[in-house]
């Protein structure tokens, strides 16, 4: 049982993203979330196990730009210490210097290096039911919000015009390297590993795409508990957690800004001083 008492008020959650119909072309700019003219978030992009320095005049590659990514996923993932923040508009360059952050923050992290780094961001909103983080608590299930607003990226690879392509964040971490395959499994949603990590080994799907966790489950072939095992880097359908699909937006500033954060600003309060510290376990 979720509840939908922490829900922001006044917030109608429907439609088309900000661009009225049209999908946003994404950005490079820095926003209040993403923040990446920050010193922190420079010095990030600077390290040489994480995106790496870039040559704003040389022409986009493909291939360097979705390694560079890896690396600063895989830096992020270790630098950042997972936990239950609720802020999801906290700029990056304060997840940093807290060395701490939820999915989403990170996330943020990663989006601000690629736009830091010449690569064009934007996020799709979803609306997904709270019953996927039931694992994570349970025993706080009657607090859980009904609707957890996901603010889910999107990064433009290849130089501007015909021959660039839009990748989800799963695309570009869990389904174009060999190693995905090699791991294999789906994301269980318990333990210690969170989505951030689980995007490095498993394309997490949440449109029911042909392929999905060879386990079965929710979803067509998902939800909390699918297995795995090894194969051709089987997407993870987490299609039927889906509420509704909110459509892109050039920042998760906008997104934001349209539809609130997950939890009202008084549940955030009360909730971050304790879930802002807790790590993923």
């Amino acid at each position: 049982m979720t509840s939908s008492l922490l829900r922001p008020r006044g917030r109608i959650r429907s439609g088309a993203g900000m661009s009225g119909g049209a999908v946003p072309e994404g950005s490079t700019a820095p926003t209040r979330i993403l923040d990446w003219r920050d010193p922190r978030v420079a010095a990030l992009v600077r390290e040489p196990g994480a995106a790496g320095p870039t040559d704003p005049a040389a022409p986009a590659d493909p291939v360097r730009q979705i390694e560079a990514l890896h690396r600063a996923h895989a830096w992020i993932a270790a630098a950042v210490r997972p936990v239950y923040s609720v802020q999801d508009e906290r700029p990056v360059s304060e997840v940093l210097r807290r060395g701490r952050g939820s999915c989403s923050q990170r996330l943020a992290v990663l989006e601000a290096v690629a736009r830091a780094s010449g690569v064009p961001t934007r996020v799709r909103g979803l609306l997904v039911d709270g019953t996927f983080w039931y694992p994570r608590f349970p025993r706080l299930r009657r607090i859980v919000p009904d609707q957890v607003l996901l603010a889910w990226p999107e990064f433009r690879i290849g130089a501007e015009g015909a021959c660039a392509s839009w990748l989800t964040v799963s695309e570009l971490l869990g389904g174009l390297r060999p190693v995905a395959a090699e791991q294999g499994g789906g994301f269980t949603n318990a333990g210690s590993e969170t989505l951030f990590e689980a995007l490095a080994r498993t394309a997490i799907d949440w449109d029911a795409a042909p392929a999905a966790c060879p386990g079965g489950g929710a979803g067509g072939g998902a939800g909390p508990g699918a297995g795995g095992g090894a194969g051709a880097a089987a997407a993870c359908d987490l299609s039927a957690y889906v509420l509704r699909d909110l459509g892109h937006y050039d920042s998760r500033d906008e997104l934001f800004a349209r539809h609130g954060q997950t939890l009202c600003g008084l549940a955030r309060l009360v909730a971050e001083p304790v879930l802002g510290r807790r790590g993923a376990a």
